[in-house]
């Protein structure tokens, strides 16, 4: 026999409490890296993006049903580009930003030594 199976088996209660429970686990990881003083003082960042950026992967597998099956590569497709966009409209904003500060006339230079300084 057969069974039809339906896009979304697999994501009921049991897979959001697994979600749930790993995303609480991650989260008492990073605040234990912080707060328990168990590890050196220059490895606490790391661990905590670590630590972040593995809770967002559970979060958009568990929670968001992110993933490479056939059904879900085109929303997976659709997350991967918004991410670059903004990526790229983010770090040109920020690149344009820079270059005008560095382009800017220090407050400390009056305009007199602005004109001879060209």
């Amino acid at each position: 026999m057969h069974k039809d199976v339906s896009p979304t088996e697999g994501h009921g209660l049991r897979h959001c409490v697994v979600g749930l429970a790993l995303s609480l686990l991650l989260t008492a990881l990073a605040f234990w890296a912080v707060m328990g003083h168990a590890l050196p003082h220059e490895l606490i960042m790391p661990a905590v993006v670590f630590f972040g950026v593995i809770q967002l992967l559970v979060q958009l597998y568990y929670f968001l049903h992110l993933g490479l099956s056939p059904e879900q590569r085109e929303n997976t497709a659709y997350l991967i580009l918004a991410v670059m966009l903004i990526t790229v409209i983010v770090g040109l904003s920020l690149w344009v930003m820079h270059n005008a500060d560095v382009s800017m006339m220090p407050g400390s230079m009056s305009t007199m030594d602005a004109v001879h300084h060209e």
